[in-house]
Formats: structure tokens, sequence, C-alpha cells
């Protein structure tokens, strides 16, 4: 049987480690990481190996050779161009004539392969993924497997509410060679994309093995370091050269020639490459080095991973950092916490490097400097960089003008030279400061910029979606926390920009080496000064202007002291509609709000459009893409209930053949839909599912539960100004006060409630709903969704927070209390070893 090593990676998220050579030949506990996996598959057997490259293949040839030195045979296979992980190995179809294992060549784990190929031939599988548990999944694909093992979904890097297991994909798999028929030549196919799942369709024998064992995929600078410290923990059984000596209670695994000075102090596990020599008086704790590298004295290196060749001066403190080949670091020295020194690299005598700070190949630092930021440019950020379409973080402490430069630059390589971009802001000055930065990165790689200034987000989603432009960007304080700052981007059309949009920029910020314009190539920035006449005429032609002026409206509109306050006043002027406007200017400390500030403001809202008589009042959010209502009789229709109501009356009114709402929408919906033969589409609980709905399905109607309504005709995405005159214009047609509509799903109560959860639990506890919920009428769209007759029950994990929450409703409330402490025990359970 042969094996297939993926060996093609760029290894963009370990750069700068992997900046000058493939993923698979980074340097893992003294030796490349595809070494290790080579010494597994020869362990199990496997010795005649297929070698698939792309990115710097002369290396893992020149080092692996034949393989001989190794005990295995190695064929290399040179891809033409990425043809994804399928098409790669189509592309060594002439190889593999019999059934085979694939494997990267740059995970770590220590697997009982022949364990995973019994299963498969034991199943008469076709096809077998290996599967492990993991507590994050987010980075992987889940697979829920049934009890005999066949694959029943699965689902490639979801987010938190699309978790349904904690069992994830290793992309290590077993297949038969007939199944390369059904991957297409020279072509980008992928298997977790693309063969599994069209095999899954068929009802072809795909199946999952869950193995016992350790496995990591060694994908980040993080999981880099984590690696290496469980090799040293013994927690994966790697070889390691040389021998293992226990001294003073330390592990200590020395190779040939390694020389250990006086009064050398050595703590927790340590492997020594051949050649090194540690000088007298050094302190040396769970830590990794290669070959001949030289510790000069009274030194101290604390869970740090050094390469071969390194030299460290007299005094030197390195903690928690990775040093490369042939680095220089001087006397009395110091590297922080997750510090990255690239190889050739000289750190002067005395220097700082603080925590989270890479320095680039041939780099050097003077004497007595402290680096406190990455020497490309620019600093690090230590988590995902995009959440939905957002990059939010502290104002001038994570989210920094500098920071902020380095995004603009990245999101311009992304688009490319030439292209344009709009953006706007609100009225903050971080906001302001932020904006300028990212304009700067942006014309640095040759973008032009069209800064539209203070506007509300729906006039530059109006003007994406009709202009000319490559995409968008919105700077806001965060309408929760007002230390936060949000920055939302946008596509060409006006949506939220995609998941895979927002990776592609993700990588290029990461990997810090993205090219910039010529200086006679950077990009220009205009102010254009149409943009609220363009939208305002459009508004007009899309609404019903003598039906709305007909019912002389006398409104109560709270403005939020956002952007909408610039442009709408005309608008309803135009209309016909008396209005009273509330904090209708945009203050620059005020636009971040905290529930208690929103419901003091609701309260005098009502207040007001009880002793004017108005016929309603409204409050915007300060980014004018959702409102709250107030009635008639001064009473706040909460968000959940106003969705009935605005679905009631459009399907009323309007000949419509599907409307879609997020799962998280009332049983109402569908009961009010039914009575006009309407279907129902459910959605994920984000603005993107919302709109990819509206514009992908066709369909008539989108409501959310938070206030955001997309109606046809004008925008493809929440727009509450938009939303206002169309909610007054459906009360037009209808002749029915707010106050006074009913319907059947008066009846429902909804009770909700957070059970706190670890992050570490989460996807455990979603693989026992799962396996709790398999015989019931569920929906996997957001969590999990469970329909009971007259009851529904919602139970998803919180995307940023450690809580699950629950939401039940049900005819009969006793019912709904009884199943929320039934589930909030369950969750409890389910967390438990």
């Amino acid at each position: 049987m042969k094996a297939v090593i993926m060996a093609g990676g760029f290894g963009t998220r370990l750069r700068p480690l992997s900046l000058n050579m493939p993923k698979p030949m980074v340097f893992t506990a003294g030796k490349p990481m595809m070494e290790h996996i080579i010494n597994l598959l020869a362990k199990h057997g496997l010795t005649d190996l297929v070698a698939l490259l792309y990115f710097q293949a002369d290396d893992i040839k020149d080092y692996f050779g034949t393989g001989a030195r190794l005990g295995v045979n190695i064929k290399y296979v040179m891809a033409a161009a990425d043809y994804g992980t399928a098409g790669s190995v189509k592309n060594a179809e002439e190889f593999l004539n019999e059934r085979f294992l694939i494997i990267s060549g740059d995970v770590l784990t220590d697997f009982d392969l022949r364990a995973c190929i019994n299963f498969h031939i034991a199943k008469k599988a076709k096809a077998t993924m290996v599967l492990t548990r993991v507590e994050n999944p987010l980075q992987y694909g889940v697979v829920i497997t049934d009890d005999e093992g066949h694959i029943t979904r699965f689902l490639e890097k979801p987010s938190w509410g699309q978790v349904f297991s904690d069992t994830v994909n290793t992309g290590i798999y077993i297949i038969e060679p007939e199944v390369l028929k059904s991957i297409p030549p020279k072509t980008d196919f992928d298997f977790s994309k693309d063969l599994f799942p069209g095999m899954l369709e068929k009802g072809e024998a795909l199946y999952g093995y869950i193995a016992p064992g350790y496995w990591r995929d060694v994908g980040s600078l993080d999981e880099y370091a984590k690696a290496h410290q469980d090799i040293l923990d013994g927690n994966v059984k790697v070889e390691i050269e040389g021998n293992l000596l226990v001294r003073e209670g330390a592990r200590l695994w020395a190779d040939k020639n390694v020389h250990l000075g006086e009064n050398v102090e050595l703590g927790g596990t340590v492997i020594l490459g051949e050649g090194t020599t540690i000088d007298d008086g050094c302190k040396i704790y769970n830590s990794v080095m290669g070959r001949n590298n030289h510790i000069g004295e009274n030194a101290s290196i604390t869970r740090s991973v050094l390469w071969d060749k390194v030299k460290i001066g007299a005094g030197a403190v390195i903690n928690e950092a990775i040093v490369c080949d042939n680095a220089i670091i001087g006397i009395r020295a110091n590297l922080n916490e997750n510090a990255v020194i690239s190889e050739n690299c000289i750190i002067g005598d005395g220097a700082i490097v603080k925590a989270n700070v890479k320095v680039w190949p041939d780099k050097q630092v003077e004497a007595g400097a402290t680096l406190s930021s990455s020497l490309v440019w620019g600093e690090t950020w230590n988590r995902e960089l995009f959440y939905d379409a957002k990059v939010s973080g502290i104002g001038n402490a994570e989210l920094t003008p500098e920071f902020a430069a380095k995004l603009g630059a990245a999101y311009g390589a992304f688009l490319g030279k030439y292209t344009n971009v709009l953006c706007c802001r609100d009225a903050a000055h971080s906001s302001r400061m932020i904006n300028r930065a990212i304009n700067c990165g942006l014309l640095s790689a040759g973008v032009n910029v069209q800064d539209l200034q203070m506007l509300p987000t729906p006039v530059l989603r109006y003007e994406l979606r009709y202009g000319k432009s490559a995409g968008g960007f919105h700077v806001r304080r965060s309408p929760v926390d007002e230390k936060v700052i949000d920055i939302i981007f946008f596509d060409a059309d006006g949506m939220d920009i995609p998941d895979s949009k927002a990776k592609s920029i993700e990588r290029l910020f990461f990997r810090e080496d993205f090219r910039r314009a010529r200086v006679n190539e950077t990009g220009r920035i205009d102010y254009p000064q149409r943009a609220l006449d363009n939208y305002r005429q459009a508004f007009l032609k899309a609404v019903d202007v003598d039906m709305v002026k007909s019912m002389k409206f006398k409104i109560v509109l709270d403005y939020s002291f956002g952007g909408a306050c610039d442009i709408f006043p005309s608008i309803l002027g135009a209309l016909g509609i008396d209005a009273v406007s509330l904090n209708a200017y945009q203050d620059p400390e005020r636009q971040s709000q905290t529930e208690d500030e929103i419901e003091e403001r609701l309260s005098q809202l009502s207040s007001i459009v009880k002793s004017l008589r108005a016929h309603i009042g409204f409050m915007f959010n300060p980014a004018a893409e959702k409102l709250d209502v107030i009635d008639e009789r001064g009473r706040h229709v909460l968000p959940d209930r106003m969705l009935l109501l605005i679905t009631s009356l459009y399907l009323q009114l309007n000949k419509v053949k599907s409307i879609a709402v997020p799962v998280a929408a009332s049983m109402g919906v569908e009961k009010i839909a039914d009575d006009y033969g309407v279907k129902v589409i459910r959605t994920r609980n984000d603005h993107l599912s919302m709109m990819e709905a509206f514009h992908k399905n066709g369909v008539d109607f989108v409501g959310g539960t938070r206030g955001g309504y997309i109606f046809p005709g004008f925008q493809l995405g929440a727009d509450a100004m938009f939303a206002l005159v169309k909610i007054l214009e459906l009360i037009s047609r209808s002749k029915t006060p707010l106050g006074r509509l009913r319907g059947e799903w008066e009846r429902y109560s909804l009770i909700k409630e957070s059970v706190p959860c670890s992050w570490g639990k989460k996807g455990q506890v979603m693989r026992n709903l799962i396996s709790h919920t398999e015989n019931m009428n569920r929906q996997l769209i957001d969590g999990v969704r469970v329909v009971m007759d007259d009851t529904s029950l919602l139970i998803w994990p919180d995307r940023k927070q450690a809580y699950f929450h629950l939401s039940v409703e049900s005819e009969d409330k006793n019912k709904a209390l009884e199943l929320i402490r039934e589930y909030r025990e369950k969750i409890k359970e389910w967390q438990s070893p």
C-alpha cells in the first residue's frame, strides 16, 4: 500500500518561519516536520511514498532524496499550478493504482495508521476520513458520523453556530483508486469542498474513523509553539535524536558532541541537538535546540525553540521565543513572549524585543534598542482578524493607526492596483483617525479612494451597488462598547464581504510581505459630493410617495446622534411627514450606547409619542440599519413581535412567493405564511446570511429579529430609513394603526436563557446535542432548532462569549419553562468529561 504526502503548502500563517522554505521543511524538534511524518509512515509499514510538491519543491527533494536514509522510497510529483488537495492527488494518478493513504507533510501526529487502514478495509469503504476531537473546531472541517462510521454531514471551517460536533477532519484519508475517476484533471478540486460532498450526495461508501492519539495542524506560530511544548511534555510520540538522560529531575535529550558547562541548571524537558554547547551558569527550561548552537554563560532560556547555528550572548534572556538558523542574540539581550527572530538576524547587545514581535530574515536590531513592532512594518495580531465582515479592536490599543494602515495595504493588495474603494465613517474622532490610516494603506497599494466622510452605512451600500467600485468599508465606534472601533467591509454590490474574501485579506495581512505600488502608481483620494442626492432620488422612486403623503403622518424620530440626520429630514419632507426629531445631530462622543441608555431613550420616545398623539415613533441605531418602534399608544414593540406585525402586513398587501427570516425568529412567521401560501426560508442569525437569502434565493422580503429589514426594490442590506417609510406605506394601505394589529401569534410565549460553557467544551456540547436530537424534527442552520408540535426549541453557542443560548417558544408557557430547565441541565451535564 502506498502513501501520498501533501507537501505543497505555502505556510502563510507560519511566516516568517516559512518565508525561505516550504512549510513541511520547518524545524520541529530537531528535524523538518515532514521527516516526522515519514517516520510515522515507515513505522506502520508504509514505505512506498509519493510526495506532491508545489512551493519551493527543490528544498524538499534535496533534503530527502530517494528516502533511502529513512528506509523509504519517495517519488516526487510536481504540479504545474495549484490544483487544490484532490486535484493535486489526481495529478499523481499514474502512481496510484492501488489503495493509498493521504497525509499532510505539515501536521504533527502519532495516530496508529494501521488501525485506520484496518477500519477502512473492514467497512469496505471507498474513502475513509480520519477524524479527531478538538476543543476549538472553528479552523477545521466538522464531521458527523452515525454509529457505524458512515459520514452523514460535514461542514468546512464553520462558525460557532454551525459547529455541530467537536469531531474534525484531520486531512488524513484512505482512498480506493477508483475514486480518482471522480476528480477532473488539472482542475482546482478539493477533497472536503468538492469530492466528499459529491460522494455523500451519491450515497457512496464514505466513512469516518475517530482515531485515538495526538494530532495538531501546525498552521500558525501559536500552534507551532504549542506543538513543541506538547513534544516536551510527552503528549505526542515522536522520534528524538540522541539519548535520554535524567539530571536533577530534568529530562535531557542530548545528541552527539553536546557540551554542558558548570552550574548549568536544567528544568522540565530539554532537547539539545548535535554539537550544541551550553556555557557555565546557564538556565534552560522546557526548550528545544537544534544543531551547533552556542549559549553564552549565565543566559536564561525558557520554553523556547532554537533552530541550528544560533548564538546566544552571555546573560541574554530568551522567554517563550523562536530563534531561527544563524541568528545572533547579543549579550544581555532580551526576547519576550511569542517573539520570532528569523534566520541570519542580529539582535544587538542589551536590545529588547517585545512580546509578539516578528523580526524577518537578515534584519539587524541595534545595541540597546527596544523593538516594539515587527521589523517588516506594523504590529502583529494574535487572533483571527475578521468576525463575519468586521474587524474590531480596542481603539489606539489593538486597533492603532499603524495596524489600520497595514490592514488598508492588505485590502488594497487583495483588490489590486487602479481599483476604486468607497468609504465612510461615523462622527467619532477615533473613527476619523482610523479611516485616514486605512486610506493611507490603500493609497500605498495603488488603490483609489472615494471618501464619503460622515455618512450612514445604507448610503455607502447604495453607492456600491449602483457604482463601479471594487468594494468599500465603514469605520465606526462600536454601538455597544465605546472603547472598541469596528471596521466593516463591503463587497462591490454593497453586501457584506463573504468569508472567502475576508480570509484572503486576512492571509495577506498576516504575510506582511505584500507589494506596494511604485511611487508614481500610488492611488488618489477624492471626496464625492453627490452621494446624498443619488440616494435621496433613488429612495423616493422606490416608495409610494402619494400613498404616504395622503395619510399626513405625524411621527417622532430619534436619530441616536447618527449620520441619518443629515439626509433623512429632506426625504421625510418630500413625503409630507410631520416629524418631531430627537438627538438629530452627530455627536462624536455618543456613537456608543449602553442598554440602560437605550431603554431610557425609548421611554422618553414613548412619552413624547403619547403626549403629541403621534401616529408612531421610531428610534434608529447610529448606523441607521436597525430601528425600534413605538406604537400610537406609546408601547415599545419588541423586535420579535415587530417582525410578526410587518410580516403579516406585507403578506396581506402584496403577492409574495417566499420570505426569509433568521432561525431565531418566532414560529408565528410560519403560521402567518401558511395563511397566504408563502414559503419561509430560515437563515443563519447574521446580516450576511439575510442578504444572501434576498440576493440569491429571490425572496420577496427579509425580516430580522433585531430590528433590521430588507424590502425589495432598493437595497440588498438592512436600511432603517427605507424600512421606516415602507412601514408607513404598509400602515397607509391597511388603514390600520400598528397598535390595533392582532394575530394568532399572540398566544405564543417566548422564554430565553443563557447557560455558561467554557470555550473548550462548546464542541463537546454540540456533539452531544446533535446526538440527542438525531431522531427529532430539527434544523441545523445556526445551532440546533427542534420543532415539536406547538413548541420550538433553539440552542446555539455564542460566537463571542463562553455561553450557550436557549430560546423556547410555545403556546404553553409552563411547557416552555420546563424545556428551559431541562436543557439548561443537559448543557451542564454535556460539559462533563
